[in-house]
Protein backbone atom coordinates (compact mmCIF):
# COMPACT_ATOMS: atom_id res chain seq x y z
CA UNK A 1 0.00 0.00 0.00
CA UNK A 2 1.37 3.42 -1.01
CA UNK A 3 2.32 6.14 1.43
CA UNK A 4 -0.59 8.36 2.41
CA UNK A 5 -0.36 12.00 1.31
CA UNK A 6 0.62 14.71 3.78
CA UNK A 7 -2.11 17.19 4.64
CA UNK A 8 -2.06 20.73 6.04
CA UNK A 9 -5.10 22.66 7.23
CA UNK A 10 -5.40 26.43 6.92
CA UNK A 11 -8.03 27.67 9.36
CA UNK A 12 -9.91 30.93 8.72
CA UNK A 13 -12.88 32.46 10.47
CA UNK A 14 -14.61 32.02 13.79
CA UNK A 15 -14.27 29.56 16.65
CA UNK A 16 -17.22 27.54 15.34
CA UNK A 17 -15.14 27.01 12.22
CA UNK A 18 -12.15 26.21 14.43
CA UNK A 19 -14.02 23.27 16.00
CA UNK A 20 -14.78 21.93 12.50
CA UNK A 21 -11.05 22.22 11.71
CA UNK A 22 -10.14 20.39 14.93
CA UNK A 23 -12.53 17.53 14.11
CA UNK A 24 -11.13 17.23 10.56
CA UNK A 25 -7.61 17.06 12.02
CA UNK A 26 -8.72 14.42 14.53
CA UNK A 27 -10.37 12.27 11.85
CA UNK A 28 -7.36 12.49 9.52
CA UNK A 29 -4.87 11.65 12.28
CA UNK A 30 -7.00 8.67 13.36
CA UNK A 31 -7.04 7.45 9.73
CA UNK A 32 -3.23 7.49 9.68
CA UNK A 33 -2.60 10.67 7.68
CA UNK A 34 0.38 12.84 8.44
CA UNK A 35 -0.93 16.30 9.23
CA UNK A 36 1.61 19.12 9.00
CA UNK A 37 1.25 22.81 9.79
CA UNK A 38 3.70 23.62 7.01
CA UNK A 39 1.66 24.12 3.83
CA UNK A 40 4.82 24.05 1.69
CA UNK A 41 5.54 20.42 2.64
CA UNK A 42 1.95 19.21 2.28
CA UNK A 43 0.48 17.39 -0.72
CA UNK A 44 -3.03 18.64 0.09
CA UNK A 45 -4.07 21.83 1.85
CA UNK A 46 -7.56 21.95 3.34
CA UNK A 47 -8.69 25.57 3.61
CA UNK A 48 -11.53 25.93 6.10
CA UNK A 49 -13.05 29.16 4.81
CA UNK A 50 -15.22 31.92 6.25
CA UNK A 51 -17.99 33.63 4.30
CA UNK A 52 -19.61 35.77 6.99
CA UNK A 53 -18.73 39.21 5.60
CA UNK A 54 -16.90 40.65 2.60
CA UNK A 55 -13.56 41.08 4.43
CA UNK A 56 -13.60 37.43 5.56
CA UNK A 57 -14.33 36.25 2.02
CA UNK A 58 -11.48 38.36 0.65
CA UNK A 59 -9.07 36.73 3.13
CA UNK A 60 -10.33 33.27 2.12
CA UNK A 61 -9.91 34.07 -1.60
CA UNK A 62 -6.38 35.45 -1.05
CA UNK A 63 -5.38 32.25 0.77
CA UNK A 64 -6.86 30.06 -2.00
CA UNK A 65 -5.14 32.02 -4.78
CA UNK A 66 -1.74 31.88 -3.02
CA UNK A 67 -2.04 28.11 -2.62
CA UNK A 68 -3.15 27.69 -6.23
CA UNK A 69 -0.10 29.64 -7.37
CA UNK A 70 2.05 27.27 -5.27
CA UNK A 71 0.49 24.32 -7.20
CA UNK A 72 -1.11 22.79 -4.13
CA UNK A 73 -4.03 20.39 -4.31
CA UNK A 74 -6.70 22.39 -2.50
CA UNK A 75 -9.69 21.11 -0.57
CA UNK A 76 -12.08 24.00 0.09
CA UNK A 77 -14.14 23.44 3.24
CA UNK A 78 -16.47 25.51 5.39
CA UNK A 79 -18.81 28.40 4.81
CA UNK A 80 -17.44 29.62 1.50
CA UNK A 81 -17.64 26.12 0.01
CA UNK A 82 -21.28 25.98 1.13
CA UNK A 83 -21.98 29.50 -0.19
CA UNK A 84 -20.25 29.67 -3.59
CA UNK A 85 -20.07 26.09 -4.78
CA UNK A 86 -20.14 26.38 -8.58
CA UNK A 87 -18.10 29.61 -8.75
CA UNK A 88 -15.26 28.09 -6.73
CA UNK A 89 -15.05 24.94 -8.86
CA UNK A 90 -15.10 27.07 -11.99
CA UNK A 91 -12.56 29.70 -10.93
CA UNK A 92 -10.10 27.45 -9.08
CA UNK A 93 -9.10 24.45 -11.19
CA UNK A 94 -6.61 23.59 -8.40
CA UNK A 95 -9.54 22.81 -6.08
CA UNK A 96 -9.78 19.02 -5.98
CA UNK A 97 -12.69 18.99 -3.53
CA UNK A 98 -15.42 21.07 -1.92
CA UNK A 99 -16.66 20.11 1.54
CA UNK A 100 -19.75 21.79 3.03
CA UNK A 101 -20.33 22.93 6.63
CA UNK A 102 -22.36 19.80 7.38
CA UNK A 103 -19.97 17.37 5.68
CA UNK A 104 -16.57 17.81 7.34
CA UNK A 105 -17.04 14.45 9.10
CA UNK A 106 -16.51 12.83 5.65
CA UNK A 107 -13.06 14.42 5.19
CA UNK A 108 -11.14 11.09 5.14
CA UNK A 109 -13.40 9.70 2.42
CA UNK A 110 -13.10 12.99 0.48
CA UNK A 111 -9.29 12.78 0.47
CA UNK A 112 -9.44 9.11 -0.61
CA UNK A 113 -11.76 9.97 -3.51
CA UNK A 114 -9.56 12.91 -4.54
CA UNK A 115 -6.52 10.60 -4.44
CA UNK A 116 -8.36 8.27 -6.80
CA UNK A 117 -8.67 11.14 -9.29
CA UNK A 118 -12.23 12.31 -8.61
CA UNK A 119 -13.10 15.98 -8.28
CA UNK A 120 -15.24 15.75 -5.15
CA UNK A 121 -18.22 17.91 -4.24
CA UNK A 122 -19.57 16.82 -0.85
CA UNK A 123 -22.15 19.43 0.12
CA UNK A 124 -25.45 18.80 1.91
CA UNK A 125 -27.80 21.67 0.90
CA UNK A 126 -29.36 21.96 4.38
CA UNK A 127 -26.79 20.79 6.93
CA UNK A 128 -28.05 18.65 9.82
CA UNK A 129 -24.79 17.17 11.15
CA UNK A 130 -23.32 18.04 14.54
CA UNK A 131 -20.24 16.37 16.03
CA UNK A 132 -20.34 15.01 19.58
CA UNK A 133 -17.92 13.82 22.25
CA UNK A 134 -17.18 10.61 20.31
CA UNK A 135 -15.86 12.48 17.23
CA UNK A 136 -12.03 12.60 17.25
CA UNK A 137 -10.62 16.07 17.80
CA UNK A 138 -7.15 17.57 17.71
CA UNK A 139 -7.17 20.89 19.56
CA UNK A 140 -5.46 23.91 17.98
CA UNK A 141 -5.93 26.38 20.86
CA UNK A 142 -3.38 27.02 23.61
CA UNK A 143 -3.29 24.12 26.07
CA UNK A 144 -5.35 25.77 28.82
CA UNK A 145 -8.41 26.66 26.75
CA UNK A 146 -10.94 24.78 24.60
CA UNK A 147 -14.13 25.65 22.77
CA UNK A 148 -17.13 23.40 23.29
CA UNK A 149 -19.97 23.56 20.78
CA UNK A 150 -23.36 23.13 22.46
CA UNK A 151 -25.46 23.60 19.31
CA UNK A 152 -25.02 24.34 15.61
CA UNK A 153 -27.14 26.39 13.22
CA UNK A 154 -29.70 29.12 13.84
CA UNK A 155 -33.48 29.47 13.66
CA UNK A 156 -33.45 33.28 13.56
CA UNK A 157 -33.47 35.09 10.25
CA UNK A 158 -31.72 38.40 10.88
CA UNK A 159 -31.86 40.48 7.69
CA UNK A 160 -28.07 40.93 7.48
CA UNK A 161 -26.97 37.38 8.29
CA UNK A 162 -26.10 34.54 5.91
CA UNK A 163 -25.33 32.00 8.66
CA UNK A 164 -28.65 30.04 8.73
CA UNK A 165 -28.32 29.63 4.95
CA UNK A 166 -24.80 28.23 5.41
CA UNK A 167 -25.15 26.25 8.64
CA UNK A 168 -28.81 25.18 8.74
CA UNK A 169 -31.35 25.37 11.54
CA UNK A 170 -30.44 24.99 15.21
CA UNK A 171 -29.62 21.51 16.44
CA UNK A 172 -28.53 21.09 20.04
CA UNK A 173 -26.47 18.36 21.63
CA UNK A 174 -27.81 16.66 24.76
CA UNK A 175 -26.71 17.89 28.17
CA UNK A 176 -25.14 14.42 28.77
CA UNK A 177 -23.07 14.65 25.58
CA UNK A 178 -21.81 18.16 26.40
CA UNK A 179 -20.93 17.22 29.99
CA UNK A 180 -19.08 14.11 28.76
CA UNK A 181 -16.94 16.25 26.44
CA UNK A 182 -16.34 18.83 29.18
CA UNK A 183 -15.06 16.05 31.48
CA UNK A 184 -12.81 14.80 28.70
CA UNK A 185 -11.37 18.30 28.23
CA UNK A 186 -10.91 18.76 32.00
CA UNK A 187 -8.97 15.47 32.13
CA UNK A 188 -6.62 16.90 29.47
CA UNK A 189 -5.78 19.81 31.77
CA UNK A 190 -8.06 22.42 30.20
CA UNK A 191 -8.64 25.32 32.60
CA UNK A 192 -11.21 27.24 30.57
CA UNK A 193 -14.09 25.88 28.49
CA UNK A 194 -15.87 28.32 26.20
CA UNK A 195 -19.42 27.38 25.25
CA UNK A 196 -20.31 28.36 21.72
CA UNK A 197 -23.18 28.14 19.27
CA UNK A 198 -24.96 30.68 17.10
CA UNK A 199 -27.36 31.57 19.95
CA UNK A 200 -26.27 29.97 23.21
CA UNK A 201 -29.29 31.28 25.14
CA UNK A 202 -31.54 29.22 22.81
CA UNK A 203 -29.63 26.05 23.65
CA UNK A 204 -31.90 23.00 23.87
CA UNK A 205 -35.02 24.60 22.38
CA UNK A 206 -35.07 22.20 19.42
CA UNK A 207 -34.19 19.13 21.50
CA UNK A 208 -36.19 19.64 24.69
CA UNK A 209 -38.98 21.95 23.50
CA UNK A 210 -37.68 24.81 25.67
CA UNK A 211 -34.30 26.46 26.26
CA UNK A 212 -32.20 24.49 28.76
CA UNK A 213 -29.18 26.76 29.23
CA UNK A 214 -29.75 27.10 32.99
CA UNK A 215 -29.83 23.30 33.39
CA UNK A 216 -26.73 22.94 31.21
CA UNK A 217 -24.75 25.50 33.25
CA UNK A 218 -25.67 23.77 36.52
CA UNK A 219 -24.63 20.38 35.09
CA UNK A 220 -21.28 21.85 33.93
CA UNK A 221 -20.85 23.28 37.43
CA UNK A 222 -20.13 19.71 38.55
CA UNK A 223 -17.23 19.35 36.08
CA UNK A 224 -13.77 19.95 37.54
CA UNK A 225 -12.80 22.91 35.37
CA UNK A 226 -12.11 26.35 36.88
CA UNK A 227 -13.62 28.60 34.20
CA UNK A 228 -16.67 28.16 32.01
CA UNK A 229 -17.31 31.09 29.69
CA UNK A 230 -20.35 31.63 27.52
CA UNK A 231 -20.38 33.27 24.10
CA UNK A 232 -23.34 34.63 22.10
CA UNK A 233 -25.94 35.14 24.80
CA UNK A 234 -28.91 36.91 23.24
CA UNK A 235 -30.25 39.37 25.84
CA UNK A 236 -33.83 38.09 25.58
CA UNK A 237 -32.65 34.61 26.56
CA UNK A 238 -31.07 35.82 29.80
CA UNK A 239 -34.10 34.88 31.86
CA UNK A 240 -34.15 35.05 35.68
CA UNK A 241 -33.55 31.26 35.62
CA UNK A 242 -30.36 31.64 33.52
CA UNK A 243 -29.14 34.60 35.58
CA UNK A 244 -29.66 32.54 38.77
CA UNK A 245 -27.66 29.65 37.26
CA UNK A 246 -24.77 32.04 36.45
CA UNK A 247 -24.89 33.48 39.99
CA UNK A 248 -25.06 30.09 41.73
CA UNK A 249 -22.57 28.06 39.66
CA UNK A 250 -19.09 29.05 40.89
CA UNK A 251 -17.11 28.01 37.79
CA UNK A 252 -19.44 29.84 35.35
CA UNK A 253 -17.82 33.22 34.75
CA UNK A 254 -20.10 36.27 35.01
CA UNK A 255 -18.96 37.18 31.49
CA UNK A 256 -21.76 37.88 29.04
CA UNK A 257 -21.22 38.30 25.33
CA UNK A 258 -24.38 40.02 24.09
CA UNK A 259 -24.51 40.45 20.30
CA UNK A 260 -26.86 43.47 20.48
CA UNK A 261 -26.10 44.83 16.94
CA UNK A 262 -27.99 48.12 17.56
CA UNK A 263 -30.03 50.04 20.10
CA UNK A 264 -32.67 51.87 18.06
CA UNK A 265 -36.02 50.04 17.70
CA UNK A 266 -36.39 51.15 14.03
CA UNK A 267 -33.06 49.63 13.05
CA UNK A 268 -33.62 46.46 15.12
CA UNK A 269 -36.96 45.99 13.36
CA UNK A 270 -35.31 46.53 9.97
CA UNK A 271 -32.67 43.95 11.00
CA UNK A 272 -35.55 41.53 11.72
CA UNK A 273 -34.67 41.50 15.41
CA UNK A 274 -37.99 42.93 16.69
CA UNK A 275 -37.86 40.61 19.73
CA UNK A 276 -35.00 42.77 20.96
CA UNK A 277 -36.37 46.25 20.26
CA UNK A 278 -37.25 48.04 23.46
CA UNK A 279 -35.97 45.33 25.81
CA UNK A 280 -32.20 45.94 25.63
CA UNK A 281 -32.21 48.62 28.33
CA UNK A 282 -34.39 46.66 30.74
CA UNK A 283 -32.41 43.43 30.37
CA UNK A 284 -29.01 45.08 30.74
CA UNK A 285 -30.22 46.85 33.88
CA UNK A 286 -31.56 43.55 35.23
CA UNK A 287 -28.19 41.85 34.62
CA UNK A 288 -26.29 44.70 36.29
CA UNK A 289 -28.55 44.50 39.36
CA UNK A 290 -28.47 40.70 39.65
CA UNK A 291 -24.77 40.24 38.79
CA UNK A 292 -22.94 43.42 39.89
CA UNK A 293 -19.55 41.99 38.82
CA UNK A 294 -20.81 41.00 35.36
CA UNK A 295 -18.42 41.70 32.49
CA UNK A 296 -20.42 42.78 29.44
CA UNK A 297 -19.09 42.49 25.90
CA UNK A 298 -21.14 43.38 22.85
CA UNK A 299 -20.97 43.93 19.10
CA UNK A 300 -22.69 46.54 16.98
CA UNK A 301 -23.29 47.03 13.28
CA UNK A 302 -23.20 50.63 12.04
CA UNK A 303 -24.44 51.77 8.64
CA UNK A 304 -27.32 49.33 8.29
CA UNK A 305 -29.49 50.49 5.32
CA UNK A 306 -31.67 53.39 6.42
CA UNK A 307 -29.62 54.23 9.54
CA UNK A 308 -29.92 58.01 9.97
CA UNK A 309 -27.79 60.41 12.02
CA UNK A 310 -30.56 60.26 14.64
CA UNK A 311 -30.44 56.43 14.79
CA UNK A 312 -26.66 56.53 15.12
CA UNK A 313 -26.81 59.17 17.85
CA UNK A 314 -29.19 56.88 19.77
CA UNK A 315 -26.58 54.10 19.55
CA UNK A 316 -23.80 56.43 20.67
CA UNK A 317 -25.78 57.50 23.75
CA UNK A 318 -26.69 53.86 24.47
CA UNK A 319 -22.99 52.92 24.57
CA UNK A 320 -22.17 55.86 26.85
CA UNK A 321 -25.08 55.00 29.15
CA UNK A 322 -24.38 51.29 29.61
CA UNK A 323 -20.58 51.44 29.88
CA UNK A 324 -19.81 48.04 28.33
CA UNK A 325 -16.49 46.47 29.31
CA UNK A 326 -15.73 45.54 25.69
CA UNK A 327 -17.38 46.42 22.38
CA UNK A 328 -16.66 45.43 18.79
CA UNK A 329 -18.01 47.57 15.95
CA UNK A 330 -18.51 46.41 12.36
CA UNK A 331 -19.66 48.33 9.32
CA UNK A 332 -22.63 46.81 7.50
CA UNK A 333 -21.66 44.35 4.77
CA UNK A 334 -24.39 43.62 2.17
CA UNK A 335 -24.42 39.83 1.85
CA UNK A 336 -25.81 38.25 -1.28
CA UNK A 337 -28.68 35.95 -0.34
CA UNK A 338 -29.80 38.05 2.65
CA UNK A 339 -32.80 40.45 2.71
CA UNK A 340 -30.57 43.40 3.69
CA UNK A 341 -28.55 43.02 0.48
CA UNK A 342 -31.25 44.67 -1.61
CA UNK A 343 -32.71 47.11 0.93
CA UNK A 344 -32.97 50.76 -0.19
CA UNK A 345 -30.98 53.58 1.46
CA UNK A 346 -27.62 51.77 1.53
CA UNK A 347 -25.01 54.04 3.11
CA UNK A 348 -21.68 55.04 1.54
CA UNK A 349 -18.64 53.27 3.00
CA UNK A 350 -17.03 56.52 4.19
CA UNK A 351 -20.12 57.36 6.29
CA UNK A 352 -20.09 53.85 7.79
CA UNK A 353 -16.36 54.08 8.53
CA UNK A 354 -16.79 57.46 10.24
CA UNK A 355 -19.60 56.07 12.42
CA UNK A 356 -17.55 53.01 13.36
CA UNK A 357 -14.60 55.21 14.33
CA UNK A 358 -16.84 57.55 16.37
CA UNK A 359 -18.38 54.63 18.26
CA UNK A 360 -14.98 53.06 18.99
CA UNK A 361 -13.71 56.45 20.14
CA UNK A 362 -16.64 56.71 22.56
CA UNK A 363 -15.94 53.18 23.85
CA UNK A 364 -12.19 53.58 24.44
CA UNK A 365 -12.32 55.76 27.58
CA UNK A 366 -14.98 53.41 29.00
CA UNK A 367 -12.75 50.35 28.43
CA UNK A 368 -9.79 52.22 29.93
CA UNK A 369 -11.79 53.15 33.04
CA UNK A 370 -12.96 49.52 33.47
CA UNK A 371 -9.36 48.29 33.17
CA UNK A 372 -8.03 50.94 35.56
CA UNK A 373 -10.48 49.65 38.19
CA UNK A 374 -8.47 46.41 38.18
CA UNK A 375 -5.24 48.11 39.29
CA UNK A 376 -4.40 47.13 42.86
CA UNK A 377 -6.35 43.86 42.68
CA UNK A 378 -4.96 40.33 42.65
CA UNK A 379 -6.72 38.38 39.88
CA UNK A 380 -6.44 34.87 38.45
CA UNK A 381 -4.72 34.82 35.06
CA UNK A 382 -4.60 31.91 32.62
CA UNK A 383 -1.02 31.96 31.31
CA UNK A 384 -0.96 31.17 27.58
CA UNK A 385 2.32 32.41 26.08
CA UNK A 386 5.83 33.43 26.99
CA UNK A 387 7.79 36.05 25.11
CA UNK A 388 10.97 34.11 24.25
CA UNK A 389 13.12 37.27 24.24
CA UNK A 390 11.98 38.96 27.45
CA UNK A 391 10.56 35.99 29.40
CA UNK A 392 7.40 38.05 29.99
CA UNK A 393 4.28 35.91 30.36
CA UNK A 394 1.08 36.69 28.47
CA UNK A 395 -2.35 35.54 29.54
CA UNK A 396 -5.93 36.54 30.24
CA UNK A 397 -7.99 37.25 33.33
CA UNK A 398 -11.62 36.15 33.57
CA UNK A 399 -12.59 39.56 32.12
CA UNK A 400 -10.98 38.76 28.77
CA UNK A 401 -12.08 36.16 26.21
CA UNK A 402 -9.46 34.88 23.72
CA UNK A 403 -8.96 36.65 20.38
CA UNK A 404 -11.53 39.41 20.96
CA UNK A 405 -10.59 41.09 24.27
CA UNK A 406 -7.36 42.26 25.87
CA UNK A 407 -4.37 40.47 27.38
CA UNK A 408 -2.57 40.53 30.71
CA UNK A 409 1.22 40.97 30.53
CA UNK A 410 2.85 39.35 33.55
CA UNK A 411 6.33 39.56 35.08
CA UNK A 412 7.44 36.45 36.95
CA UNK A 413 7.41 32.70 36.42
CA UNK A 414 4.51 30.33 35.84
CA UNK A 415 3.73 27.22 33.82
CA UNK A 416 1.97 27.70 30.47
CA UNK A 417 -1.65 26.56 30.70
CA UNK A 418 -1.88 27.26 34.44
CA UNK A 419 -4.02 29.71 36.43
CA UNK A 420 -1.90 31.98 38.63
CA UNK A 421 -2.68 34.91 40.95
CA UNK A 422 -1.41 38.16 39.43
CA UNK A 423 -1.14 41.57 41.09
CA UNK A 424 -2.36 44.15 38.57
CA UNK A 425 -0.12 47.23 38.53
CA UNK A 426 -1.05 48.98 35.28
CA UNK A 427 -3.82 49.33 32.71
CA UNK A 428 -4.22 50.45 29.10
CA UNK A 429 -7.31 50.79 26.92
CA UNK A 430 -7.24 47.09 26.07
CA UNK A 431 -4.61 45.35 28.21
CA UNK A 432 -3.53 44.93 31.85
CA UNK A 433 -0.03 44.68 33.35
CA UNK A 434 1.17 42.99 36.53
CA UNK A 435 3.38 40.44 38.23
CA UNK A 436 2.88 37.00 39.77
CA UNK A 437 1.43 37.84 43.17
CA UNK A 438 3.37 37.52 46.41
CA UNK A 439 1.82 36.99 49.88
CA UNK A 440 2.24 40.74 50.49
CA UNK A 441 0.31 41.50 47.27
CA UNK A 442 -2.58 39.30 48.39
CA UNK A 443 -2.74 40.98 51.83
CA UNK A 444 -2.52 44.47 50.29
CA UNK A 445 -5.03 43.86 47.49
CA UNK A 446 -8.28 45.79 47.32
Amino acid sequence: MGKKPTIAISHLGCEKNRIDTEHMLGLLVRAGYEVDTNEELADYVIVNTCSFIQAAREESVRTLVELAEANKKIVIAGCMAQHFQEQLLEELPEAVALVGTGDYSKIVEVIERAEAGERVKEITPEPTYIADETTPRYRTTTEGVAYLRVAEGCDYRCAFCIIPHLRGNQRSRSIESIVAEAKQLASEGVQEIILISQITTNYGLDLYGEPKLAELLRALGKVDVPWIRMHYAYPTGLTPKVIAAIQETPNVLPYLDLPLQHSHPDILRAMNRPFQAGVNDAIIERIETAIPDAVLRTTFIVGFPGETDKHFEHLLQFVKKHQFDHAGVFTFSPEEGTPAHSLPNQLPQDVMDARRDALMEAQQPISLKKNQAEVGKVVSVLVEQENPETGELIGRSARFAPEVDGLVYVQGEARLGSLVPVAITGAGVYDLYGHVATAADVIGAK
